[in-house]
Order: C-alpha cells, then structure tokens, then sequence
C-alpha cells in the first residue's frame, strides 16, 4: 500500500539524512543538478515532476554505483509572479513565497526525491543575496557593470525593462504583452566582453547540438572587415562592418540607421525631412523594423560618401531597415547581392552593378553566394572567396580596412523598475557619480514597503521609501541617494549551482577549495527555454569568477540533459487556462503513490523527448509494482520457516537448471539496466525489468511436485539473491517500495546505499543466435547457430543450408564477409 509505506520511508531518510552529501574523497565525486525552481503558488503537476525523476533516478544511481553525490534543491524566488500575486492579493512577497517553498518543497518531498536538504538556499534570503550584490560589485570593479542611458525594452502591462532575450517575437516572455520602447537610466552586464569565449567554448561541453546552435546564433559571431568610407565636405568618417568586402564595387550607396551619431554631430546640414524621417523611426519596435516584408521606407540625406576601393562617390541615405545595434549602424549596399539593398535600390531608382558571375543565377536580380569576380578593376576572375582576403589586405595599407569579427551580443540589462528583487548595491553622489555600497554594509536589504504596484513613469516602488533611498555617501559622507532599481532575477540564478558547494558561509561566496571539490556540475538538467537566457548567463559570469581566480574552471555544466515535456493527455501543453493539468498530489491521494507516478514519468519514451501523459500507462506501472511486491511476498511466505538460514547461506555456484533459469532471468536484467542508465535510457531500463518479473513468475510457477506450492523452496537462496538484485535494480526509479522490501528481506541498511549489482557474463550467455545469411547483398537464408561459433564453422553452415546450397550450384564464392552474431555475407 503505497499510502502506508511512502510516508514512512520519506520520514526515515529525513530523519537519517542518508542522502546528505559528505566531504569523503575516497569516492569520485557526482554533482547533479535539475535546474533552480521558480516556487510558484500553483500545485506541481506531472509534466513538472519529470525533470526531478530523471535527476533523482541519475543521482541514485550514481550512488549506487560508488559516487559520493551531491544533488541539492534551492528556489529562485526573486521575480514577477511573486509580486504580482502580492499586488492582487495583498499578502507580501515575503509571505508569498514563505507559503509557495513549503508547499513546493512538501510536494517534492511527497515524490521521494533525496535531495540534500541541509544545503537548500533561497535567492530571497539576505544570506544569499548579500552575495549576489558582491558579486555585483565585482563586475563594477573590473568595468563589468556600467550605468548609460538608452532606448530599452519596456513591457506596459509589467511596467519594467527587459533584456532582448526576454523580449520573443515583440512580446514579454513572461506576460506576453506587446512591448515598447522607453528611454531609461539603466544599469549593464559587459556580457559582450566575453562573446568570443562564449562562443568558442561550446566547442568544449557536452551539451545537445540545438542548445549550443541557439547560443550561437544568439552571440552571433561574424568574421569580416570594417570599411572607412569618407564623407564629402567633411572630416566625418563612416565605418562600416561587411562579411562580404569582396562586393565593395558593387557598394552603389550607404545606408545609416536613424539613431546613427552622425545625425547628431552638427557634421551633417540635415533638413526637415530627414529630422522627420529619425522622428518617426524613434516610434517605431525593432522588430517592426526588421520585418522582412514591410515595404522599404528613407530619405536622401543629401550628403555623400566615397567607395574606398574605387574613389567613387555614392549617395547617403537614413532608412529604418538599418538597425544601430549591429555593427556600426551603418552598411554598405551592395544591392546586386542583397535582398533589403535590392528592394531599396528599385524603390528610389538606385544603382545596381553585379560584381560576381554566378552560375544559374538570374543577373536581372538579386543573388547571393559565392562566384567569379568581375567589374572589380584589378580582382576580375578570381573567385570571391579569395578577392575577400586580397581586398582587406590592399585598403589596409591605405588604412580604409581592416580585419574584424563582429557580434549581434548585447550587454546584458540588469535593471528592473520592480519591488521584488536583490537592490542593486549603488549610492548616486552629486559629488562622487555612483560609488560601491561598502563590503561591511552588504547586504542592502529589501526593505518591507506597502504598496509594490511599480510607478509607469519607469521608477522603482523602492523610489517612494526615503529612508531607504536617502543615505550619505560612502566616500565623501555628503547627501546622496540609493538605486532604486532591483537586479533581474537571472543574476541570482547565475551563480547559485556555486553556493550549494558551501552554502551556509557568512564570510565569502564560497570556500574556493570546497568548489574545487564538487564544481563543475557533472549532469545538468532542465529544460531547454533557457537557452539564451539562464544558461548563456551562468557561463558568462563564470568565466569572470575564473579569470579573477575564484574557481579553478570556466564552463559550469560539464553535460547538459533537455528532458522533453510531459503533455497532457490531449496532446496540448499542460496549463491551468486549459483544465488539463494532472497533479501528482491527486494521483497519490488515489492510492497510484508517488513510485508508480515515477515509474510512469521515466517508461513513457525516451527522456529527451516529449510524450503525452496516459492514464492506462500509470495503470500498467501500478500493476508492475504491485506483482513485484507479490512476488516477493508469496517468496517470504513460502519460506519463512528457512529466513535465518536462507540469509546466512551463500550460494556457489548455480547447480540446477532451475537455479540458473531463476540467476540468468536477473543477470540479463542487470546487464540490460546497467547500460542503459549509463545512457539515460530509462524507459528501456524499465521494459528490461517488467520482462524479468515476467519471467520471474514463469520460473516459480514451474511444477514442483507438491499441489499449491511454487518452486521457492528448491532454490530458496538463489531466489534470496537474486530477488535482492532485482530490488536494487529497482531502486532508482521506485524508491519507497525497494525500500521496504529490501528490509523484508532481511538487509538493514538502505537499499539506496547499497552497492550496484553486476552480472555473470557466462551465465547471461545467449545459447543460440540466428546469422542471416546474404549473397550478393540480398538475404537469402537464416541459420540458427551457437552464439560462440567461429567464422570458418558459421561460413560452412551458412553454405551447406539448404536454400543457399540452390543458389550456389554452379557458381564461385569470390569473397566472404563474415560479422559476428549478425551475418554471413557471400559475393558470388
């Protein structure tokens, strides 16, 4: 009855704390992880649970198998939900997210998940981030943070800025409102910095291709050159940045974004037009911008620049298909060769000049690639490839080029106008500018406030607290004022997998030495939504903990595990909107417990990919368990006169063949178990072990002699043994039930401290494989033969089969493939 001894093993562990981590280096250590938890007020449903199976199955296991684990759990409590909930419901964050971690972690705790609850951590806790705000400091220290004013992100419904990673498709990626923009006082991360790194060093984890694809396009590194292009009548330079310099000569025109400097450098005479036109653009989104479709819209500036390759002058025009966040806010038209260029240049009557034969392409439009140069002075003929090199090198001499490699990376904004989250530790002095919130004086605490509904005028509602804002300078002691904006809850999620190495020390982050002991995280796993945000952000602030010798690594997450989502049995994505959630609390109430849920989450496919939640399956992982525990049942039963003998016998050897049907049916499963945890390959794993308690049940169902009774006591200790085996090969996807029966059966420490069974390679032999057996590559036949046959017998008894013997008559085998225990291949 899972009713009964579910809550009977949770309070054992709790009280023993058998899954706490030790600083026992003797055994290889293994850090798993499943991705820091947003406590929020609604129930845990199934689709949920299942990255914690997989952590949990993975960290038992590794226990199992001799590692000293550790697998923490933490909550990133910081962030919208939480205050929103506050502003409708009147309850404080602080009560909120008091009331959502205990029942988050009670939910947790109901699935039997051995999580080391002596390291857990809470982002909202000063404790924590205190550290955060060090951190903070850190970066403003070493010119990683910096404070500017700029055009930002700003979500009307959340009333707050957002990073360009949290902005998806023109909409907050939180609430889904359409974004706008706001000019703001805003406060930096340096992220671009380390793009380089960041890029190259995908190349050096062991994270799934499509991850490290999205962070690559997101970091957007681009090998190039930037060209000098000089205005006319005017000591003013445009750089501009091309990865295609080998099309110079068919740069026919400029095209400046209308945020461009230039604009306001007095350089420029700029008329009513062209102020209208950068008027306009200012109202409009980026990503209205960079609408591909959108009908081509700027204006002549009047002015003109020269081609640095052919001393040619080329007009200058503003237009908003331009953005100023990528290279230089400036490009080349090469309208030949550019889609945008081309639709610009036939709207206003535009030179075009091809400058490469392509073949097939259509010269009375566009096209792109690579070709053969031509109407390129001196480069005709030779391939664009090698033009691009050779025209970098030439203007370099006349310093009108050089090499460069560009990035679409932004610096990662960290302000938030909101209540709920870490202050940022900074104090505006008229006199001194922003100067660091002493050491001494961290953390800066949230102070309580009454009302958490954020201003729309883009100030914090820690603005209306004057005894927070109002201080004294730190450095000169006059009158100054706090920051009032919070950090974006992904700066607490960027370093917490650190803190969980030595989680309870008040005097640093953490000891560098008990880093060093655990750190990096072995097996990560989550989700992959956070792609560009979470995880591009943890390695970014790792590599500065590394370059100022903090820690000894620069990647945080050796292996990166995506789970695929668990959907609800409608095939749509689970949701509270949709009435199609399914909660482990009420499967559990049911009587299914918390085991077969596990079972359930792991048998339904493969780990990394998606599957829809069936009602039958969790049926079908109920029943396995219940005829486990039958088994075993009816095996005590029948010998429960014999228990002390049985335990103390061991057994040598298998003497009959009863005993090794019984010891080859568990081997096999060991085997089969064993490689597949290896490889995730849970749902697999499972199968293996509901055909052995199939094929435990034929065994001990085989006729003994005496009316009513099974064949138990014949082989009393091989069942002994191997049903223990089976038990630990249990263990890691159902925790309660292995428990209590391996204590029934007579063992008295955990069953998840115990060490991983292995398996008899003779005795799991197979004794007979079927060899196909093709001529010609074409299978003509199959022979069944001993599975340790030798090449020259399998060759003889593949030619001497009656059906390849009718093909062979009168022609000569040419050669012979031979793979072992799949097939014998003739070439006639």
């Amino acid at each position: 009855n899972p009713k009964v001894i579910e809550p009977k093993w949770q309070k054992i562990w709790n009280d023993t704390k058998i899954y706490e981590a030790t600083e026992d280096t003797a055994r290889p250590k293994r850090y798993v992880l499943e991705y820091f938890p947003y406590p929020s007020g609604a129930a845990m449903h199934v689709g949920h649970v299942r990255n914690y199976t997989i952590g949990d199955a993975v960290a038992r296991y590794s226990r199992m198998t001799g590692n000293n684990v550790l697998h923490p759990m933490g909550w990133d409590a910081f962030g919208l939900p939480a205050e929103n909930y506050a502003i409708k419901s009147g309850i404080s964050p602080q009560e909120a997210v008091a009331i959502n971690v205990e029942n988050f972690k009670a939910q947790l705790m109901q699935m039997g998940f051995s999580y080391d609850w002596s390291r857990e951590i809470n982002s909202t806790d000063p404790s924590y981030y205190k550290w955060t705000q060090w951190f903070f400091l850190l970066f403003f220290q070493k010119n990683l943070a910096y404070q500017r004013e700029s055009l930002q992100w700003w979500c009307p419904h959340d009333k707050t800025v957002l990073a360009n990673e949290q902005v998806e498709d023109g909409h907050c990626w939180r609430c889904g409102s359409l974004v706008e923009k706001k000019s703001l006082e805003q406060w930096f991360f340096k992220i671009t910095d380390y793009a380089d790194r960041l890029e190259k060093d995908l190349d050096n984890i062991n994270w799934s291709e499509s991850i490290k694809t999205m962070q690559r396009n997101w970091i957007g590194r681009s090998a190039g050159a930037e060209l000098q292009f000089t205005i006319l009548s005017s000591k003013f330079t445009i750089p501009v940045f091309t990865t295609r310099p080998d099309t110079l000569y068919g740069a026919t025109f400029l095209v400046l974004s209308p945020e461009h400097k230039i604009f306001a450098s007095g350089e420029l005479s700029i008329s009513k037009e062209v102020k209208d036109y950068i008027k306009q653009a200012g109202l409009k989104s980026e990503i209205d911008r960079m609408e591909t479709e959108r009908e081509k819209t700027g204006v002549f500036t009047g002015a003109y620049a020269v081609n640095p390759a052919n001393g040619e002058k080329i007009p200058v025009w503003v237009a908003d298909y331009v953005l100023p966040g990528y290279g230089t806010g400036a490009i080349m038209a090469v309208p030949a060769h550019d889609k945008r260029d081309w639709e610009f240049a036939k709207k206003f009557q535009l030179p075009i000049i091809h400058v490469y034969d392509q073949e097939g392409a259509d010269t009375n439009s566009w096209y792109h690639g690579e070709g053969i140069v031509k109407n390129s002075g001196k480069y005709d003929g030779i391939a664009t490839a090698q033009m691009r090199e050779k025209i970098v090198f030439d203007l370099a001499k006349k310093k009108s080029a050089k090499e460069k490699i560009n990035y679409k990376l932004r610096d990662w904004l960290i302000s938030r106008q909101r209540y709920w989250g870490a202050p940022i530790p900074i104090i505006h002095c008229p006199k001194d500018g922003a100067v660091p919130v002493p050491e001494k004086d961290l953390p800066v605490v949230l102070p309580e406030v009454k009302s958490y509904e954020p201003s729309g005028d883009g100030r914090s509602p820690l603005a209306n607290v004057p005894e927070f804002v109002n201080v004294k300078c730190p450095k000169c002691g006059g009158p100054a004022k706090r920051e009032t904006d919070t950090m974006d809850g992904f700066a607490c999620s960027s370093w917490y997998f650190l803190r969980f190495a030595d989680p309870h020390n008040d005097k640093k982050p953490f000891d560098r030495e008990l880093v060093k002991r655990w750190l990096p995280v072995d097996d990560y796993i989550g989700g992959a939504e956070h792609a560009v945000m979470h995880l591009l952000y943890a390695r970014f602030w790792t590599k500065v903990m590394f370059d100022e010798k903090l820690i000894n690594f620069d990647e945080p997450f050796k292996t990166l595990r995506n789970q695929g989502m668990i959907l609800a049995p409608d095939g749509r994505k689970m949701s509270k909107s949709w009435n199609n959630t399914i909660e482990p609390d009420e499967l559990i109430k049911q009587g299914y417990g918390a085991d077969s849920i596990r079972l359930m989450e792991l048998f339904i496919g493969p780990w990394n990919q998606s599957a829809a939640w069936s009602v039958e399956g969790l049926g079908g992982t109920y029943r396995f368990l219940q005829r486990t525990w039958t088994i075993v049942q009816e095996f005590l039963d029948e010998t429960k006169d014999q228990r002390s003998k049985i335990k103390d016998q061991k057994t040598v050897g298998h003497n009959s063949e009863l005993e090794i049907q019984i010891a080859r049916a568990v081997h096999k499963a060991t085997k089969k178990v064993s490689q597949d945890m290896a490889s995730l390959g849970f749902n697999t794993a499972i199968a293996a072990l509901m055909e052995c308690v199939n094929e435990l049940y034929k065994i001990k169902s085989l006729p003994t002699g005496q009316a009513g009774q099974h064949n138990f006591g014949l082989a009393r200790s091989v069942w002994q043994e191997n049903l223990e085996k089976f038990v630990q090969l249990l263990a890691p996807f159902a925790p309660h039930i292995t428990e209590e029966l391996w204590g029934q059966l007579g063992n008295k420490d955990s069953v998840h401290l115990s060490q991983w069974p292995t398996w008899d390679k003779e005795l799991i032999k197979e004794q007979l494989i079927t060899l196909a057996v093709q001529i010609n590559g074409k299978v003509r036949s199959e022979i069944l033969v001993d599975a340790d046959i030798d090449e020259e017998t399998a060759t003889t008894m593949a030619k001497n089969d009656d059906k390849v013997a009718k093909i062979l008559v009168g022609k000569k085998i040419k050669k012979t493939v031979y793979v072992p225990g799949r097939l014998i291949s003739l070439v006639v």
